[in-house]
Order: structure tokens, then sequence, then C-alpha cells
């Protein structure tokens, strides 16, 4: 079924259509909860929240982008929206995790495998690894992360440099990465 066979079968509510569009995206989709939930039961019901209002807003869809990219940004905000319905993500932003962290200049470097990465930024507290993933993954700009979460620009900006340094302690701790050596200082975390 091609893309605007299934959209115009979307827009007439068919459920054969509905059925192909959820086949051919939710894969992906899947991955994009998964990084927000902290369980696979909870991925799959931020994705099947994600679908309904997909379908409930298929009409919003211009075509000015990749449906793709219009579906992510519905199913980002509702595993956003999920998270602040379940106030979890403002009952995990607390620093309990270190008292110092050490923060390399280096990037991660490229060639990890992203499933190891995946799994070492789900170990992360969900207030971090919401921001990091909004931040490094989703491409939003911390003004728009302080919009969506409903926090100050400057708790954005901490938190995803916070994140980063916990995830490279992981990171390094699980020998996906090697312990950085060169250009590391050291942060206090208070």
């Amino acid at each position: 079924m091609t893309e605007e066979i299934m959209l115009q079968g979307c827009l007439d509510n068919l459920s054969s259509a509905q059925e192909a569009l959820y086949n051919r995206f939710s894969p992906r989709m899947l991955g994009v909860c998964y990084r927000y939930a902290h369980n696979r039961e909870d991925a799959e019901d931020m994705l099947q929240e994600g679908f309904i209002k997909v379908y409930s807003q298929i009409h919003q869809y211009k075509g000015s982008g990749a449906l793709e990219g219009w579906i992510r940004k519905i199913v980002v905000h509702t595993c956003i929206n999920v998270l602040k319905k379940n106030k979890k993500f403002s009952d995990s932003v607390d620093l309990v995790h270190a008292s110092s962290i050490q923060i390399s200049d280096n990037n991660i470097p490229s060639m990890l495998q992203a499933k190891q990465v995946v799994e070492c930024i789900r170990l992360l507290p969900i207030g971090y690894r919401t921001v990091l993933n909004l931040y490094a993954i989703e491409g939003f700009s911390h003004k728009e992360i302080s919009t969506i979460l409903e926090i100050e620009e400057s708790t954005s900006r901490s938190q995803y440099t916070r994140a980063r340094a916990l995830l490279e302690e992981i990171l390094v701790k699980k020998k996906i990465l090697q312990k950085p050596r060169e250009n590391v200082r050291m942060v206090s975390i208070k």
C-alpha cells in the first residue's frame, strides 16, 4: 500500500489503512518509546497511545515533511505527556547518584553499537534520560525542552550535562567506552 493510499484510508477511518500505517511505522516508533519508558510494557502502552493520537490527528498532516517525522513528533510528545501524567519525570530528577562525576571533552565514539548505548541510556534516571533523548537524539533545543517539560532552560542544560556525564560513567563501567585519560575535569554536583 502506498503512503498516499494509506493516508487517505486513515482519513476515511479504514481499519486496513490504519493497520498498514501501524505495521510500517510501529517498529521504529517502539524504539523511540523504549528510550523514554521504564520497561517494554510501558513502551508498548506509549506506542499504543501515540498511534491513537496519530489516527485522530492524521487530518493535520500536510505532507510538507516526512510522514515518519510527523509520527515521531507525536509519539515523542505522547511519551513526555505519559511521563508527566504519571509524575515520573519530576520525581526522578534528583541527584542521588554521585557527589562528583568525570566529564570528558571527547565525544562518545560513534562506532559504539546502538543497542548497547540505548541500554545504557535506559539506566539513567528518567529525568536525565528524557532530556538526553530530547536534546541529543530528537534534536530539540533547550528552550523547546524547557517548554515541553515545564522546566527552566538552565535546568534542561544542567540535566543534559549531568546525563552525558553519568552516561559516560556507565559506558566506562560496562567497558563499552575506555576510561578517558585526557581532558578530564571534575565537576561537583550539589
